[in-house]
């Protein structure tokens, strides 16, 4: 058994006690906090921490696998451990991120549950993808910078140790950036928003920082809003595709469920399952279509990126379009088969149905995808 068997065996059993807390975690919108606990003890948080402080160092293949089977059992857990991931799979990567904080974040992934994720998204900016400065004020003090600002939809919120917060500085000539900010310090709240319709155990609350202290040496990248115009490649490719692997494993969920309940459910004025009708059977094949098409699409960019081949922002963001309405489809579909007793809170095909609908505002956004597509089609 080869080293990465072993990392997704992990994974899978994992996933399946996961499954078991995550319709009481969805019911009362609590946060998973022993998936972590778990997570941590099974060496999967520094999945991404790069090699050379003790990490695993996963390539993106491997990653979005784990993120899959994850999401399969709680897609919430799923959503919050991306993050993490992709924090430390951009660092490993990143020449502009300070050396000295890439080996403390490393270092405290790798002993114990120490998460970490970017804070960007503000009630007034919204997301930062679309463009606009941050109200989020990084003040320079004697002492070091002092943060000011509300962030929204900041998920993972109850059990992140680090923040990276995008701000903008308060010099004559703002800059924009990001600061690492350590999680309980003096003037940092949490307000507790999240009631969402789905991922409803993800935490993702808004995090409202008050004149917070941290070191000078916790500035990570600041630069003058020109010169963030081009896009993070690496950041914005690898965001969508570990966010369209956690919505695929959450239509696989759905595949799982609607297979069993159509092989057990005998209608009485039928004398056989469900199963045996050519119409359920066309409905479920084009179900395995679509889930063969996510495949092939996540193997096929995932291959490229570790193959060092470029992988644009653009091919990423459509393979995440794709991936994530194919997931929608499926989920309906199985909606349509299974009737009321899929819409039932006794089994978990409408929490699936919840859950994958997220994928339709996730960022990036399918309009913006499309309008980005276009514009350079038509070169305008």
């Amino acid at each position: 058994m080869d080293a990465t068997t072993g990392i997704l065996d992990k994974a899978r059993l994992l996933a399946s006690d996961f499954a078991t807390r995550a319709d009481q975690h969805d019911r009362d919108g609590s946060f998973p906090f022993e998936n972590f606990d778990k997570l941590s003890e099974a060496g999967l948080l520094s999945l991404t921490v790069a090699r050379g402080f003790c990490g695993r160092g996963a390539d993106a293949r491997e990653v979005a696998n784990v993120l899959g089977i994850i999401a399969e059992g709680d897609p919430a857990t799923a959503l919050v451990l991306a993050m993490h991931y992709i924090q430390h799979f951009t660092i490993a990567r990143n020449d502009r991120f300070p050396l000295h904080l890439a080996k403390k974040l490393s270092l405290e992934s790798n002993r114990g549950v120490a998460l970490v994720n970017a804070l960007r998204v503000e009630p007034d900016l919204g997301t930062p993808a679309r463009g606009g400065l941050p109200a989020t004020t990084a003040r320079l003090t004697e002492d070091g910078w002092r943060i000011s600002g509300r962030k929204i939809y900041s998920t993972g919120a109850p059990i992140l140790k680090y923040y990276v917060v995008w701000a903008k500085t308060d010099e004559p000539q703002p800059r924009v950036g990001s600061f690492l900010v350590p999680a309980g310090r003096e003037g940092i709240s949490i307000v507790e928003t999240w009631d969402h319709h789905g991922l409803r155990a993800s935490g993702s609350h808004d995090v409202i920082f008050e004149d917070v202290a941290i070191p000078f040496d916790h500035k990570i990248d600041v630069r003058l809003p020109e010169q963030w115009r081009g896009p993070d490649v690496l950041q914005n490719s690898i965001h969508s595709i570990f966010v369209a692997a956690i919505y695929d494993g959450i239509a696989r969920a759905a595949k799982g469920w609607l297979v069993a309940f159509l092989k057990n459910r005998k209608p009485a004025n039928l004398g056989a399952s469900l199963a045996t009708l050519p119409r359920v059977q066309e409905i479920v094949g084009d179900i395995e279509v679509r889930l063969a098409i996510n495949a092939r699409l996540i193997d096929s960019i995932t291959s490229d990126q570790d193959g060092g081949r470029l992988v644009s922002s653009q091919d990423a963001h459509a393979v995440k379009l794709t991936v994530t309405n194919n997931a929608v489809a499926v989920v309906e579909a199985a909606l349509s088969l299974s009737g009321n007793h899929g819409l039932s809170r006794a089994n978990p095909l409408q929490r699936h149905y919840r859950d994958v609908l997220c994928g339709r505002v996730h960022t990036p956004q399918d309009d913006s995808v499309r309008s980005a597509a276009g514009r350079a089609a038509l070169q305008v």
